[in-house]
């Protein structure tokens, strides 16, 4: 019997995504399904959860639920990971309130950046442990992460562990249908080809069959430029649209703090003129937890019953493809084996994937467009020596990466940057390992 294991399953919204999913495949339907969480109330939350999903498809899972992480994998064929370490708070409180001490503003600050540096020295660690104990529990598994920052977990994970893993994001299949809503075309007509680094990806072919053969849709995206169809929050990807040529797949929120020319302490022209909303993730973080015990409540409800509907994930997909060998195209963050020729070896890299009894198998590239290239680079810099500064606990690559930070970098001197560094591992404390 299939087990599949959520690790940090008190994520209760995107656990019952993945649950729904999950349980609206037959093959999966009477699986063993393990909840883990260091937080009972959460954990218990989703437990009820789960039970409800699983009453409302008409389908008998087992479930269980433990704080025991070891237990939780013990036997699992397959593990998600859906953990935030140090959460809301303390975590990204600090990665947000001690940059802006120095003037340095952030969005989300999970993926790059000074925060997304801090998140990935924070995230390593435990997911090392953990991958540790997949070795000696269920050393078959696979591995499926959708912890942030996502390119630098999952690096660090193949880097340091046999353990089989794939980075997951919603972001290629999630912007597709925004942009599919811009030009007024189907999405479910639409072909495309994405390939990149996890929220710097970028669709090299977005098109469509027509009667002449394959339409290419680029044409229609710039239209939406040239008729001032732009949708205010998304600004800053038709603005790299004109410049780089192609469309990227990440958030416009996202995308302004991996780049150094939208957020300037000295130019709030250019905040307003893009709609780059600063503090975005704090927001989210603090609407979401107002609106937590009345969500609770509401999903606990044994008389109110859940409407369940298949999500854009693609973890239920690719569980199923693993275990029928019915086969199904997926993006994933894997390692760079000769998959994009003009991005270091070794890197994470996010590309098409088919997935089937052989396991998940990545496509080929070749070369991405030169300047698509150079701009994921900048990021990949970072990302290099966060996971070097994590595997080796060197704290001077810390100071590197913030340094190579193409944001960091814009707003900040080199004195600056080093007390920065300085400042966030001192109020990190244990939430950081050691670092000599």
């Amino acid at each position: 019997m299939t087990k599949i294991t959520f690790i940090g399953a008190g994520s209760t919204v995107f656990a019952k995504n993945l649950l729904g999913d999950i349980f609206s495949y037959p093959e999966l339907a009477n699986a063993i399904i393990s909840l883990h969480d260091i937080d009972e109330t959460r954990l218990r939350t989703t437990e009820i959860v789960a039970h409800k999903i699983a009453q409302a498809l008409g389908v008998k899972p087992i479930i269980e639920a433990t704080t025991d992480r070891r237990k939780a994998l013990e036997g699992s064929d397959y593990a998600l990971g859906m953990f935030q370490i140090a959460g809301y708070k303390p975590g990204t409180v600090i990665d947000f309130e001690i940059p802006k001490k120095y003037g340095l503003r952030q969005t989300i600050a999970d993926t790059l950046g000074i925060g997304g540096i801090m998140r990935g020295l924070r995230t390593i660690p435990v997911m090392l442990d953990m991958c540790w104990d997949m070795e000696e529990v269920c050393p078959d598994v696979t591995f499926l992460n959708y912890v942030n920052p996502m390119a630098m977990n999952t690096w660090a994970v193949y880097e340091a562990t046999p353990i089989k893993v794939v980075g997951l994001c919603h972001s290629v299949q999630g912007t597709a249908e925004q942009l599919a809503k811009d030009i007024n075309v189907p999405v479910e007509e639409i072909n495309y080809i994405s390939a990149g680094i996890n929220h710097m990806a970028f669709y090299l072919r977005f098109e469509r069959k027509g009667p002449n053969g394959m339409e290419d849709l680029y044409p229609l995206i710039r239209q939406v430029v040239a008729d001032g169809r732009i949708p205010d929050w998304n600004r800053v990807r038709y603005e790299m649209l004109t410049r780089l040529g192609y469309f990227v797949t990440e958030s416009s929120e996202h995308f302004a703090e991996y780049v150094p020319w939208f957020i300037k302490r000295d130019r709030p022209d250019l905040i307003k003129q893009y709609n780059i909303p600063l503090d975005e993730y704090i927001d989210r973080c603090e609407n979401q937890i107002a609106a937590w015990e009345q969500m609770r409540a509401i999903l606990e409800n044994e008389d109110v019953p859940l409407y369940v509907e298949r999500s854009l994930e693609y973890g239920a997909t690719i569980i199923h493809s693993l275990e029928t060998g019915q086969p199904s195209v997926i993006y994933g963050n894997v390692r760079n084996d000769g998959l994009i020729d003009n991005l270091p070896d070794g890197c994470c890299v996010e590309v098409p994937c088919l997935v089937d009894k052989n396991g998940i198998q990545p496509t080929q590239i070749g070369e991405l467009p030169p300047q698509l290239a150079a701009v994921m680079q900048t990021n990949i810099n970072v990302q290099a020596l966060t996971v070097e500064a994590a595997l080796t606990g060197d704290r001077e690559h810390i100071y590197h990466a913030a340094m190579m930070d193409p944001h960091t970098a814009a707003e900040l001197d080199l004195e600056q940057i080093w007390s920065l560094v300085d400042d966030l591992i001192a109020d990190h404390g244990d939430w950081l390992p050691d670092f000599n």
